[in-house]
């Protein structure tokens, strides 16, 4: 599944071929649904945030820069729509009384009850605390922590430079800590033990 892979499958369906666009859809669906889901929250808002990273990745297909990753292409598309929707959902007051469930990727595939326990309350910590933070600062968390991505390609998506990332990535580490300095203890012991 390389790059150059991408590009003749880009090239396919730029020339009629809709099952190649099917193959990239099959290839980056769970990258950029889980990007959705660390962004949104929700199980069903990210599935509809996907569907449409992917129905404007076709829709702009002709504007791909093939000399750039097609992953990256996808997740900056799916990132920037995420971001609209939560400045959306300002507007509206959510409730933060019910738990979120724990992210599926997350969990072991047989956990005993005490470690599942633990780790659900632990991803839900993690997900109350980048909540808490501005979505440009969270959008950085999760490329660079869960995706993994350089700064150089978190730059690149976001259309900003290196130095920037660094300082959001910076600002983000700061604010996770002083929110995990005024959890309750209990919430802390989850948390370390989960390191």
């Amino acid at each position: 599944m390389s790059e150059e892979n991408d590009v003749l499958l880009v090239q396919r369906t730029l020339a009629g071929d809709q099952q190649a666009f099917g193959e990239l859809v099959q290839r980056y669906e769970r990258d950029v649904f889980n990007l959705c889901y660390r962004m949104l929250n929700e199980r069903g808002e990210a599935e509809d945030a996907a569907q449409e990273a992917f129905l404007r990745a076709y829709s702009n297909l002709d504007r791909y820069d093939q000399t750039r990753s097609f992953k990256t292409w996808v997740l900056s598309i799916a990132s920037n729509h995420c971001i609209d929707r939560l400045r959306r959902r300002r507007l509206t007051w959510l409730s933060l009384d019910e738990p979120l469930p724990p992210h599926p990727a997350l969990a072991s595939d047989i956990p005993g009850p005490e470690e599942a326990a633990l780790t659900n309350e632990r991803n839900i910590l993690v997900q109350e605390l980048l909540e808490d933070l501005s979505p440009d600062y969270r959008l950085a968390v999760v490329l660079r922590y869960w995706y993994d991505l350089s700064y150089a390609e978190i730059a690149e998506m976001l259309e900003t430079t290196e130095s920037a990332i660094k300082s959001r990535l910076f600002r983000a580490r700061q604010a996770l800590a002083d929110q995990l300095e005024s959890q309750p203890l209990s919430s802390l012991n989850v948390a370390m033990e989960g390191s």
